[in-house]
């Protein structure tokens, strides 16, 4: 079993996620089910940290797709950070960073939800 593991944690109002090791078809259920719960309880400003994620496969990139549309539908988003090369590599090849806003560090993320919510 490959090694990873999401830490869900509360910044300033916002949902943090720091993804740890390595998301892919194994895996990619476990960030499903922690997005699920989320949105049932309408809890929608998610950020996710990719600082320790060392491999994200097709599936996990799935995960994100299936669900960025629901979070907006109740008025969040997922804004995603702290990608290693490699990982932003593969976001880039599929065009994410025109649907996802990506960025350095979570301070920008959570700048641009304040900013749009004003």
């Amino acid at each position: 079993m490959k090694n990873f593991k999401i830490n869900h944690r509360n910044k300033s109002g916002f949902e943090v996620l720091d993804l740890q090791g390595e998301l892919d078809a194994h895996t990619a259920s476990q960030l499903e089910d922690v997005l699920k719960s989320l949105i049932n309880k309408n809890k929608s400003n998610i950020i996710v940290n990719f600082k320790d994620l060392d491999y994200i496969a097709s599936a996990g990139l799935g995960v994100f797709m299936a669900y960025i549309e629901d979070v907006r539908s109740i008025g969040g988003d997922i804004k995603l950070t702290n990608m290693n090369e490699k990982v932003y590599n593969v976001f880039d090849l599929l065009g994410f960073p025109t649907l996802y806003d990506i960025f350095e560090d979570e301070q920008h993320a959570v700048a641009k939800f304040l900013n749009d919510s004003e």
